[in-house]
């Protein structure tokens, strides 16, 4: 028996000296965060919403147009760099794989209960409208998730691998942005145009409404990793005082 399993057996765990433990308990509300943030993009992602803007952008034009999961998606981001930065590579590549398989379990509660028989039909109608996520979207969802987040997890070691811990705003960045080009273009891709062909849920959409929907939510993406660095230096400095 290996000493961590000696020790969880015997009771003991990493809050076993301290039960308000900075690191600890940064590493629970870390992966608590990601956990259900994830959870909620994969809820969200079926509505599609539009922000308008204060101008036209070339390519994009008035509004950007993304799924509602892009706030929930970008936070995981956010957690996964954090935990990268404190907990290390491995780490936090376990932490992304499992919550992919997690993915799967949250599909199979909520389509377990879309099949339940319900008493009102209206209300089982509305569920199967809210809840009832399109192939498409889910293929393109876990594709673009389980490509794009350990991406971000190799990027941000890399850099972190030749500047030490200076610089994190930079590997947070760098990290996030290309990782989040990678998943837009996989999921807007897989979603939009690769599903509708392969699994005939509906037609795929042109090349020039590709682009502009694609390019839409990659800046606003990109935008949201800018903003939530300080965040990350927040969180960092907070549990390695």
């Amino acid at each position: 028996m290996s000493e961590g399993t000696a020790r969880a057996a015997g009771g003991e765990g990493p809050f076993a000296a301290d039960p308000l433990d900075r690191s600890a308990v940064a590493a629970v509300g870390l992966i608590t965060l990601f956990v259900v943030a994830l959870a909620t993009a994969q809820l969200t992602a079926a509505k599609v919403i539009a922000l308008p803007l204060p101008f036209a952008l070339p390519v994009v034009g008035p509004e950007i147009v993304l799924p509602g999961a892009a706030l929930a998606y970008a936070l995981t981001f956010l957690a996964s760099d954090c935990y990268a930065e404190l907990y290390g590579r491995r780490a936090t590549q376990v932490v992304v794989n499992v919550a992919f398989l997690a993915n799967f379990l949250v599909l199979a509660l909520v389509w377990s209960t879309l099949a339940a028989p319900g008493i009102d039909p209206e209300i089982a109608a509305a569920f199967d409208t809210a809840l009832g996520p399109a192939a498409n979207v889910v293929a393109g969802s876990l594709l673009a998730y389980v490509v794009s987040q350990n991406w971000d997890v190799v990027v941000f070691h890399a850099i972190r691998d030749r500047t030490g811990r200076g610089m994190l705003w930079l590997r947070n960045i760098a990290s996030t942005a290309s990782s989040q080009a990678i998943d837009t273009a996989i999921f807007v891709g897989v979603a939009f145009y690769a599903a509708p062909l392969v699994l005939g849920s509906g037609d795929p959409l042109p090349a020039s409404v590709l682009l502009a929907l694609g390019l839409g939510q990659y800046l606003l993406k990109l935008a949201i990793a800018v903003l939530d660095t300080p965040i990350v230096y927040l969180v960092v400095g907070a549990v390695r005082e």
